[in-house]
């Protein structure tokens, strides 16, 4: 069995999926520039499963050095993770998002052209579907990106679906995730924002643990229960789950089939419930402020993940105190993220 090219390995999602598989004793081939990652989450990782992976610094927009990994390791399959993804940088830098994304997407199909893989997971998003006309969301439904990066997504999407049919020994998997919060239950590895947040969860972690003063809940008078957003947090490891269960599903693929699956729980969760979670499950105080609303933030937002079960065997098995609960240890043990080691 070949190794599992991991674009953005050392990312917050990357991390998680590599240490799935390294558990599973299957070998890893991190490519990341760390941009926005650190190698100490490589290093974490390796501690968690030795031996089973290979670390190469390099942009995915790198032709050449792609190619020279592509040539030294024996891969079977790519998952495709790396990109930049701040919603709100987006807007602001729109090109530099689509060269990033998109042509490092380009030229990484083009390294793939000279060597023999052709199983294909790609990191989408839900970010695709935009302003829901309903909810729970399935994969039919309509996509209206609101964002640079959210068209970025829907647009590599469209250029892996031409190539499965203008080449049908592809195999393609489109993963659309939801939110992803918590941290592997070790404590060893989660998620280290380098900058502002843009995830809710980090901002309470933070916040609990004195780092910000108070956090900001963006909204009280939504038509919901309790006035706050609903939105689909999924344990990220689960969501790591998922991405194993995609290779696994990718063997019994047709020749040429391009998949798109939802990742998400099917529980919408307001923002208040999951900061009065985490006050519960951790026993600890998050102090809090209402905001006026953000301007694009839609009331409800959660998935159908029915076709996840019926194609690939998967469906989220963690809680909403699992997630909580996993957040806080990673924070607590590490105040200052992946920084913590130096």
């Amino acid at each position: 069995m070949g190794s599992v090219l991991v674009t953005g390995g050392a990312g917050y999602i990357g991390s998680h999926v590599m240490a799935v598989l390294a558990g599973q004793g299957r070998r890893c081939v991190c490519v990341d520039n760390f941009s926005n990652s650190s190698p100490e989450a490589v290093a974490r990782v390796r501690s968690l499963a030795p031996g089973a992976i290979a670390l190469y610094e390099a942009d995915i927009r790198d032709l050449a050095a792609l190619r020279a990994i592509l040539a030294k390791e024996d891969c079977a399959s790519v998952i495709h993770m790396a990109g930049l993804k701040a919603v709100g940088e987006s807007v602001e830098f729109p090109e530099r998002y689509h060269d990033n994304n998109v042509r490092g997407t380009q030229c990484l199909l083009e390294a793939l052209h000279d060597s023999s893989v052709r199983r294909f997971v790609f990191s989408s998003s839900a970010t695709v579907y935009g302003i829901p006309e309903r909810v729970p969301l399935d994969e039919t439904a309509p996509t209206r990106p609101q964002s640079p990066y959210g068209e970025n997504k829907l647009e590599i999407e469209g250029v892996l679906a031409g190539l499965a049919a203008g080449d049908p020994a592809w195999r393609v998997i489109n993963l659309r995730y939801f939110n992803p919060v918590g941290a592997h239950p070790s404590g060893t590895i989660g998620e280290d924002p380098s900058d502002i947040p843009n995830n809710l969860m980090p901002f309470v972690c933070q916040t609990a643990a004195g780092r910000r003063e108070r956090l900001a809940i963006f909204g009280a008078d939504y038509p919901t229960a309790d006035g706050t957003c609903i939105r689909d947090y999924i344990h990220v490891m689960d969501l790591a789950d998922g991405h194993v269960a995609a290779l696994r599903a990718l063997d019994s693929a047709a020749d040429g089939e391009v998949m798109t699956v939802n990742l998400g729980t099917g529980r919408g969760v307001s923002v208040l419930e999951l900061v009065n979670t985490f006050e519960r499950v951790n026993g600890i105080r998050v102090p809090r402020v209402y905001s006026d609303r953000r301007p694009g933030d839609v009331p409800v937002c959660y998935a159908d993940a029915t076709r996840a079960r019926r194609t690939m065997g998967w469906s989220a098995r963690r809680t909403i105190e699992d997630m909580c609960r996993d957040a806080w240890r990673w924070q607590s043990r590490n105040p200052e993220g992946y920084a913590t080691a130096s």
